[in-house]
């Protein structure tokens, strides 16, 4: 076998990557939330109407994380054909257009969500089109995301964190990564009163619970 020969096998193997559908065939087949067991669903029916904190669970998002080069103006322009968004390149910000939104992380690195459905053909969209190194993971079942919001949210983030949620140091759109209570959360500011709150899946139970008592004082309205 020739040198070119062996050159352009060993060249296209390296192309291809192992890339799997986590989503059953059987498409009736849904995946569980961490938090099915507190039914949001009837605990919104049943529960208060009225309350200084708002909670809601967005379950069974695509939760993929990018690693690229953010100098490769290559990659930036396959990344914005395939999400219909630019990557954030300034610290601790992210973008949002429609149901898919990007969260910077590091300077290589942004974690996307999309809806859960579509998580296997951005995955594969990345493949066809994104050029020279990078790392595509889809963590989709590893963490939930939880919406708070309502006149006391930041009081309660204020108690579980030590960011300063001040809008003038804390505007919509900022995101950072830090302690919730004893366990971690990635936080963004989607309005002046609600934030998104992406936690891991082991400690989803854990953050419920810890929201429900640190809303006490409050009012809990769980919404659907």
């Amino acid at each position: 076998m020739s040198d070119v020969t062996s050159t352009t096998k060993l060249e296209q193997a390296a192309t291809k990557a192992a890339v799997m559908n986590q989503l059953p065939a059987d498409k009736e087949s849904l995946g569980q939330s961490p938090l099915h067991h507190a039914d949001f669903a009837s605990a919104a029916k049943r529960g208060a109407q009225k309350g200084g904190i708002h909670l809601s669970e967005l379950a069974l998002l695509g939760h993929l994380t990018l690693r690229c080069d953010a100098g490769n103006l290559e990659q930036l322009a396959a990344v914005e054909a395939i999400l219909g968004v630019p990557l954030p390149l300034t610290p601790l910000t992210s973008v949002e257009k429609g149901a898919y939104s990007v969260r910077w992380m590091s300077p290589d690195e942004w974690l996307i969500l999309v809806p859960g459905l579509e998580a296997f053909s951005i995955e594969s969209q990345f493949r066809d089109a994104m050029p020279g190194h990078y790392s595509l993971v889809n963590s989709s079942g590893g963490s939930t995301v939880l919406m708070l919001s309502g006149d006391n949210a930041v009081e309660l983030l204020q108690k579980s964190t030590t960011i300063d949620w001040h809008l003038s140091v804390f505007p919509v759109g900022k995101v950072v990564s830090t302690l919730f209570a004893k366990s971690t959360a990635t936080i963004r500011r989607t309005d002046d009163q609600r934030f998104e709150l992406i936690i891991r899946r082991s400690f989803a139970d854990y953050i419920w619970l810890w929201i429900q008592d640190a809303s006490l004082e409050y009012g809990l309205v769980i919404e659907a």
